[in-house]
């Protein structure tokens, strides 16, 4: 009985790895199309998608049916999450009325592998009627969808991973890589930062990591500090009192010098130093420790903060300490 479920495990996996190994043939096949940019090739195509979408007043309309039509709306998701606003339109539906949400100033982007999907009929002739900019993503540039659009992105030819050749499978990730990749050259064309995501996805562990350093960070009275020519003794009350797990050195102009963690105070502590109390804090502390700007979003402290050190201070332009976040803070806000 092991044998033979080993044997059936081993079946499926040849599957699994067949179905990998085709559709990256596809994607390397659609990789080597994109890097050809003469006339007519895909490469140059995509440039001219880019600059059209881009410039658009309006929004990115896109449609397809089937399994092009999944694929078409996680294209739509994708651009209005990245600073690009788009909807999906269904073309059943748009023959029904919703023809109606596509205006002047629009561009549509309509998915379909063979080009002749019956359902695109009335959102291509709207498109012509109107002129509004119509481009295609299709694998057949002299079908129908191909000869009306104003901009084609020709997917090269490409086997399905579908032992029968049925199911679209190589052909739906070579469109959903290549809407992807029309997303992330608008992100880059518009300058879309990580602080303009952090507005379109303000909930769940996302949204918690896209907040700034100066929403969690503790600030003002909250903030240890000691001067660069106090002891220990003044340094330990500090970090005591305060609780943030650090203290900050600071000269005479609350410029950060150094500083000084409750991990720096026990490790001198097992050292059995007997004068700890009554040493210059600029002898123990760390006189160039990380730092991050109040501006930087909590990832970013996220990543600076590692096992061996779990407070950052907050510095401005000058060095001046304006605030100190721990990992405690990222933890109660859900970042960590």
């Amino acid at each position: 009985m092991l044998r033979a479920g080993m044997l059936a495990l081993t079946s499926h996996r040849k599957a699994a790895l067949r179905a990998v190994r085709i559709e990256r043939q596809g994607l390397t096949a659609l990789e080597e199309a994109l890097a050809r940019a003469d006339v007519g090739e895909l490469g140059a195509a995509f440039e001219e998608a880019v600059k059209v979408l881009a410039e658009a007043p309006g929004r990115a309309i896109v449609s397809g049916i089937g399994k092009s039509g999944l694929i078409a709306r996680k294209i739509a998701a994708t651009f209005a999450s990245t600073g690009r606003p788009a909807n999906f339109v269904h073309p059943a539906e748009a023959s029904h009325g919703d023809l109606g949400m596509i205006q002047t100033g629009d561009v549509v982007l309509c998915l379909s592998w063979s080009g002749e999907t019956a359902e695109l009929a009335d959102i291509i002739y709207y498109t012509r009627r109107f002129r509004i900019p119509l481009i295609a993503i299709t694998a057949n540039p002299e079908s129908s969808l191909g000869r009306e659009a104003d901009i084609r992105l020709v997917l090269p030819q490409a086997q399905e991973a579908c032992p029968h050749g049925l199911a679209p499978t190589t052909s739906t990730t070579m469109q959903l890589v290549l809407g992807d990749a029309l997303a992330m050259a608008l992100l880059e064309a518009k300058g879309f930062t990580a602080s303009d995501f952090g507005v379109f996805h303000p909930g769940g562990k996302l949204g918690a990591r896209l907040v700034f350093v100066r929403d969690i960070m503790h600030k003002g009275d909250e903030i240890p500090r000691v001067g660069l020519d106090a002891r220990m003794a003044e340094a330990v009350v500090e970090i005591t009192q305060k609780r943030v797990g650090c203290v900050c050195v600071v000269d005479g102009a609350d410029r950060l010098a150094g500083l000084i963690t409750d991990g720096d105070l026990r490790r001198h502590i097992r050292s059995e130093r007997s004068d700890l109390m009554g040493a210059p804090v600029a002898e123990i502390m760390t006189s160039s420790p990380r730092t991050i700007e109040a501006d930087a979003l909590a990832a970013e402290a996220l990543e600076l903060i590692s096992h061996n050190i779990s407070v950052l201070p907050v510095v401005d332009d000058d060095r001046k300490v304006i605030g100190v976040v721990h990992f405690h803070d990222l933890l109660r806000r859900g970042v960590a």
